[in-house]
C-alpha cells in the first residue's frame, strides 16, 4: 500500500490537516463524564493513513464533485484496534470546501461521522458523530482530530449515549 501525503493532494491540507496537533497521548480511554441524562465516553486513538486516492470527476482539474478517499488504521497503546474510512467531496472551490463522511470501525461497534472541511484546514477539527452501531447505536457527540505529521493524526472521541 502506498501512503500519500494529503499536502501533495490538497495544498495546505497536511494530513487532511483537519485532523491533528499534539494532543495528549492518544492511547487511553478516560472515565465517562455525565452531562445531564447522557454519559460521555472519552476515547483516545492514533489514526495512521494506509491508502488515499483523489478522484477527478467531470471537468478536468479540481471541480465540484471531485472526491478524496482515505483509509486509516486506528491504534491504542500501539495496538491496532480498528480502522477508519472517509470520502470527502468538493462542494465549493476557490476557496475549497469538502463535505466528509466517514465510519470508524471499533471493537464494540461502528461510529459514523461527518464534517464540512474548509481549506486550508484549521489546526484541529471537530467531526460530528451522527450515529453508530453495536455499543454505539445511540451515539452522538464529536471526534476532535489533530494532525501529528503528514500521514498520522490524534483522535479524541467524545461519545454521548
Amino acid at each position: 500500500m502506498r501512503k500519500i501525503s494529503l499536502r501533495k493532494l490538497i495544498p495546505g491540507a497536511g494530513v487532511t490537516a483537519a485532523l491533528l496537533v499534539g494532543a495528549p497521548p492518544a492511547s487511553a480511554n478516560t472515565p465517562d463524564v455525565h452531562h445531564g441524562d447522557r454519559a460521555t465516553e472519552v476515547i483516545q486513538m492514533v489514526a495512521k493513513q494506509t491508502q488515499t486516492a483523489s478522484i477527478d470527476v467531470g471537468r478536468k482539474g479540481r471541480s465540484l464533485g471531485d472526491q478524496l478517499v482515505i483509509a486509516e488504521d486506528l491504534y491504542q497503546n500501539g495496538k491496532k484496534v480498528g480502522d477508519h474510512s472517509v470520502v470527502c467531496t468538493y462542494v465549493h472551490t476557490s476557496p475549497d470546501a469538502l463535505q466528509c463522511l466517514g465510519t470508524f470501525a471499533l471493537p464494540k461497534g461502528q461510529i459514523a461521522g461527518q464534517a464540512l472541511l474548509h481549506l486550508p484546514p484549521a489546526s484541529a477539527v471537530d467531526v460530528a458523530i451522527t450515529g453508530g452501531s453495536g455499543a454505539y447505536s445511540s451515539a452522538g457527540g464529536y471526534v476532535h482530530t489533530v494532525p501529528a505529521g503528514t500521514t498520522e493524526r490524534r483522535l479524541t472521541f467524545h461519545v454521548t449515549q
